[in-house]
């Protein structure tokens, strides 16, 4: 293969939709004589570049831009529309024709059988609504709920952006159980992305001039809010145990589960005031603040946003995690618990990007393969770590 970095970029800038008709031809070639390539899983042997960590997707992105605007007319802006995480994504792809006689008709070595005795399902988008008198009302592909202030077509719901006087307003909360995730967009224009076993509490209206604020009850959310300047400076708090989030950016997330120590919020884009009993710390993009509402310490560190944020766009990023809290960010999602008969595995770390759509019989595979761990049963709709 005489230029396997020009190869795989033509791929990546197909996956861009930015693909020249000389390019589509050289592409079209490069497979009639490598008839091989045809038949690649180029998603699955990207995911097997992750799970293994050979590369550093955002910085191996940067570089194939810097290469590209050398030496080809490639966009050197990237589209705002879209997420630059599936941008890293697909730089990986700068490793697929190199690796793909690799993995291509190629299993990993499993030495202990996987024993499976009952399905475990995939998580979806689903969630329960609780009105302001006490009704409950399932939100789930494929049925419609609609009033004079809100709509939900089962997949997200969307309240309505009318503005309101400073009458009494109600407060509703969305709950998201196990094996479940949901967005909503709140009356102000704010949207937030929910995560698994995720509880919101939130007004269905909000009166400008006026401070916004929701609650987080327990769980995961990421917020994109609406600033400030398009509803009269009205600043926007989220109210998690013992902490405030002001928010004087757009973008963070927070992750606030009650089985969980600590309360983790990152920042993405623009600013936020973290307030504890104790201190109010600010944050800047990248950093994260880690609270312990028992002892009310509260610590800020550089860290990896994509690692914090991938479970919003479908993705699951361990970074030198201990098995036993990927077991529990799994157990959340596909609604399974999971118990280790071997108790020293408990603390074994893996490093890995997995897909949120596999099945876990794959993604604990792919943990298996990686020594992690010697064998695991799924049983009676449990997961048991040997």
């Amino acid at each position: 293969m005489k230029d396997i970095f020009n190869i795989s970029k033509l791929i990546i800038k197909k996956k861009l939709k930015v693909l020249s008709d000389d390019e589509k031809s050289r592409l079209k070639s490069f497979r009639t004589e490598y008839p091989f390539s045809k038949s690649i899983d180029y998603g699955k042997i990207v995911q097997k570049i992750s799970d293994y960590s050979l590369i550093n997707k955002e910085a191996a992105w940067k570089a194939i831009l810097e290469k590209s605007r050398n030496k080809e007319n490639i966009p050197s802006v990237i589209p705002l529309n879209r997420s630059w995480y599936k941008y890293a994504a697909a730089a990986s792809l700068i490793l697929l024709v190199a690796v793909s006689y690799l993995f291509l008709n190629k299993n990993p070595e499993v030495k202990n059988p996987i024993v499976v005795n009952a399905p475990i399902e995939i998580g979806t988008n689903k969630a329960m609504l609780t009105l302001e008198d006490g009704t409950k009302i399932a939100l789930v592909k494929g049925t419609n709920y609609k009033t004079s202030d809100v709509s939900s077509n089962g997949e997200h719901i969307v309240y309505d952006s009318k503005g309101h006087a400073n009458e009494k307003i109600g407060s509703n909360f969305l709950t998201i159980p196990r094996g479940g995730q949901f967005f909503i967009q709140l009356a102000d224009g704010t949207k937030v992305w929910l995560n698994s076993e995720s509880q919101i509490k939130y007004p269905v209206a909000f009166v400008d001039g006026q401070v916004r604020k929701v609650e987080l009850v327990y769980g995961e959310a990421y917020f994109e809010v609406s600033p400030s300047t398009a509803h009269k400076g009205s600043k926007f708090e989220v109210f998690t145990k013992k902490q405030t989030v002001e928010v004087i950016g757009t973008q963070f997330n927070i992750k606030a589960y009650d089985d969980e120590d600590h309360i983790y919020t990152t920042l993405v884009e623009g600013k936020v005031a973290v307030t504890t009993p104790d201190k109010k710390q600010f944050l800047i993009p990248k950093e994260q603040s880690d609270f312990d509402p028992e002892t009310s310490s509260l610590t800020v560190s550089k860290v990896d946003v994509y690692s914090a944020v991938a479970w919003k766009e479908g993705f699951f990023s361990f970074r030198t995690m201990p098995l036993k809290d990927i077991m529990k960010v799994l157990s959340r999602w596909y609604n399974v618990d999971v118990t280790f008969a071997n108790k020293k595995l408990e603390n074994v770390k893996f490093n890995g990007v997995l897909r949120k759509d596999q099945d876990i019989k794959e993604i604990l595979t792919t943990i298996q393969t990686t020594k992690s761990i010697n064998a695991y049963e799924v049983k009676n709709g449990k997961i048991i770590i040997k």
